[in-house]
């Protein structure tokens, strides 16, 4: 699907699109192609007169293949945080910045462009240029990453309530939660991560427009803030996770303590019956009167005997 978006006194306008998409591309200062069919790249191609990069190509995690320039533009292949079923995955989109316009090319539905959609419809994105109207998307994507730290520092207080506090509380389903929002910070790290790397590459192209290079580097200071804050996550998550296994292997030795205990108290009895239990012809109780009810009393007492001594120790 392609999108076609332009400037209208300085507030970025979302183009609504009749017939072909290319006879109106001519004015678009961003073209958004979401999810593009194989007639659509195709197209897209022929208008723009340019080679699109394939999902390899943007998958490529080398710096030199995600953050360079060339006769056609400057290309940024920047990692964005995406949710699904429940769990946070990343999906690279790829600009490409051109005097004129600015060409994305993605994959995938994400957050960031869906509220920058909405926010256009209202009139709320100020954007006179292609290179303003990246910035912003930059600065659009570390607030939403913002916003999901917020997310997983209150689940993570519901996790540190659940292990630390709640009695008799499911300590293998607190695991699990603490897995997944392990996997989420360390999904918006790396996020955070390549968004340095995206906006120094940037800074390097905006030189000459001071107004945007402050907004860079304000940028710059909030992923700063936030990598900070997803070091403390992952502290508060280490932490929980030990406390909770520590939590699972008390309660186990608990268990293991009981059949010990049980099997060191039964263990006497069961010597006393085996010895009772012998066929031999001489055994001096087996005429006694009170042999039997003798021979139960002292496998009871052999019983008594070791569960009291331990109990005396503080064993118990």
């Amino acid at each position: 699907m392609l999108r076609l978006f332009n400037f209208d006194n300085g507030m970025l306008k979302e183009q609504s699109i009749q017939g072909d998409p290319f006879k109106q591309a001519d004015n678009a200062a961003w073209i958004d192609a979401h999810d593009p069919s194989d007639l659509e790249r195709d197209d897209l191609q022929a208008f723009l007169r340019i080679d699109l990069p394939e999902s390899d190509d943007v998958e490529e995690i080398e710096s030199s293949a995600r953050y360079f320039a060339d006769p056609i533009g400057v290309h940024v292949r920047s990692l964005f945080l995406a949710q699904s079923e429940g769990r946070h995955h990343t999906v690279t989109v790829a600009f490409i910045l051109q005097k004129e316009r600015l060409i994305t090319l993605r994959e995938g539905a994400l957050a960031d462009f869906r509220l920058l959609r909405m926010r256009a419809r209202r009139g709320q994105v100020e954007a006179h240029s292609p290179q303003e109207l990246l910035v912003t998307i930059f600065e659009q994507k570390v607030e939403n990453l913002a916003d999901n730290l917020e997310d997983i520092h209150r689940k993570l207080e519901d996790v540190s309530y659940l292990v630390l506090e709640e009695i008799d509380s499911d300590l293998e389903n607190a695991i699990d939660q603490l897995a997944k929002l392990e996997d989420s910070n360390g999904k918006i790290r790396l996020c955070l991560m390549d968004t340095q790397r995206s906006i120094a590459f940037l800074q390097r192209h905006l030189r000459h427009q001071p107004e945007l290079q402050e907004i860079a580097r304000e940028i710059m200071r909030d992923v700063d803030t936030l990598m900070t804050h997803t070091t403390f996550l992952f502290d508060k998550i280490n932490f929980l996770m030990d406390s909770t296994q520590g939590f699972i292997n008390i309660a186990q030795n608990k268990i293991i303590k009981i059949f010990s205990i049980a099997a060191v108290v039964f263990l006497p009895p069961t010597l006393v019956a085996s010895i009772y239990g012998m066929n031999f012809q001489f055994m001096p109780e087996l005429n006694m009167q009170m042999g039997y009810p003798g021979a139960l009393l002292l496998m009871v007492l052999s019983g008594i005997a070791p569960y009291w001594i331990f109990k005396r120790k503080g064993w118990l």
